[in-house]
């Protein structure tokens, strides 16, 4: 399965984008600022690239969550739900709306987009996640 985000230009200290699934449009993500030079913890992006994303066990959320492989300079990136730049401490979330630095119905987004990955897994098939800067 091919997981493409491509991001827009960073506003307000925050990074809206659109999640694809095998090229379909699926949701809105959220993430923090896109910054070139060294990491800020809990205040940059992760690097653009692509990464494998496999289900497991989050010990910060106490539960299992998406969890996106060898970021550099990154330890336990995760997509989960949040609906503003403070929830993301380097991670990606996801909403079905966007506005200018939010998203919103991301419990939702996430819901159906963990189903998604969850069977894929079951079917033995291997998640990747492509991240795209903004031109």
């Amino acid at each position: 399965m091919d997981l493409l985000l491509k991001r827009s230009p960073s506003k307000e200290g925050a990074t809206i984008g659109e999640l694809f699934i095998d090229g379909k449009f699926f949701c809105f993500t959220l993430e923090d600022e896109v910054r070139t030079g060294p990491k800020i913890p809990g205040k940059t992006a992760i690097p653009a690239g692509q990464y494998e994303v496999v289900i497991d066990y989050s010990p910060h959320f106490g539960r299992l969550l998406p969890h996106i492989l060898d970021v550099p300079n990154f330890d336990g990136v995760r997509i989960h739900a949040g609906n503003f730049q403070g929830d993301t401490d380097g991670c990606v979330l996801v909403g079905n709306t966007k506005g200018v630095a939010s998203i919103g119905e991301s419990r939702a987004a996430f819901s159906i987009l963990y189903q998604i990955l969850k069977e894929a897994i079951t079917h033995h098939e291997t998640i990747f996640l492509r991240i795209e800067n903004a031109a």
